[in-house]
């Protein structure tokens, strides 16, 4: 559970830090970022993991979403793990929605991938083991957050593992990757074409198989979303949702787009979200 310092810098009173670390999970030197409010000097606080999108590492949200002042007013600790495993013996793939930047939060069962694209394994076991470790966690306080293909592995990991996620929310996400393209292509590389392997991974359809939470579903959409018919589909949720009894409330924006501007705009919201949440624990 060692952790090497990759930078650290003071932020709104408190240290904004990237490290790495030896995953057990995924084979690989894996990378993170943490804020710490200074209040976390004096005492153990809630922690939210936000999981970000296709693409994306660990450094997008870290300077692009203004997370920071938030978390230092709520007294939160936000941890932002990169979104796959990465290194010249790792499987990749030229396009940008598989392989390496592209995790999607599974256990891939399929080669090339399976030895180390174990995403979920990662943040469901390894990461909150790591965080509790090497921060000032609460013990008990971790809510799961995610943006596009983030908010696809926060609302999965939110449904499957409510003892250890106390609270839950949503940015612009998959919502139904078994119906959009993105989903349909990483789950037949990573899971095989077995599509019963792939509900296990798709939100919608864990609500449909049973899978519920007491508290509220949170999501964020923007309305100009160029993503949103195709590869999002927010609306295939919230009605399996509405019929189950699942408690989900999707905010629509208009004029928004998928961008980091968007998630600037709802960022200090959903922290207030979780830190309401989190302070049952």
């Amino acid at each position: 559970m060692a952790l090497k310092t990759i930078s650290e810098s003071r932020c709104f009173g408190g240290v904004q830090g990237t490290y790495s670390h030896a995953s057990t999970a995924t084979g690989t030197e894996m990378r993170l970022s943490v804020f710490v409010p200074e209040e976390g000097t004096r005492r153990a606080l809630p922690v939210v993991v936000y999981l970000s999108g296709l693409s994306c590492t660990e450094e997008n949200f870290t300077v692009k979403a203004g997370a920071q002042r938030y978390a230092a007013e709520l007294g939160l600790i936000v941890v932002a793990p990169d979104t796959s495993p990465r290194g010249p013996n790792v499987a990749d793939d030229p396009a940008y929605d598989l392989g390496q930047g592209a995790g999607f939060y599974v256990d891939a069962l399929q080669s090339p991938w399976a030895p180390h694209f174990r995403m979920y394994s990662y943040v469901a076991e390894e990461l909150p083991a790591l965080i509790a470790t090497n921060f000032p966690q609460r013990p008990g306080a971790l809510g799961i957050m995610g943006h596009s293909m983030g908010g696809h592995g926060a609302l999965v990991l939110g449904l499957r593992e409510q003892a250890l996620f106390g609270s839950v929310s949503a940015l612009a996400p998959i919502a139904t990757p078994s119906q959009v393209p993105w989903g349909i292509k990483a789950f037949s590389a990573y899971l095989g074409p077995d599509a019963a392997l792939w509900r296990p991974y798709d939100a919608t359809a864990l609500i449909e198989d049973g899978h519920r939470r007491a508290d509220v579903l949170r999501i964020d959409q923007g309305e100009a979303d160029k993503f949103l018919g195709e590869q999002l589909r927010p609306e295939v949720f919230a009605a399996a949702c509405e019929r189950a009894g699942q408690p989900v409330e999707v905010r629509r924006h208009p004029g928004y787009d998928h961008g980091y501007f968007f998630v600037a705009t709802v960022i200090g919201d959903h922290l207030r979200h979780h830190a309401e949440l989190l302070a049952r624990r």
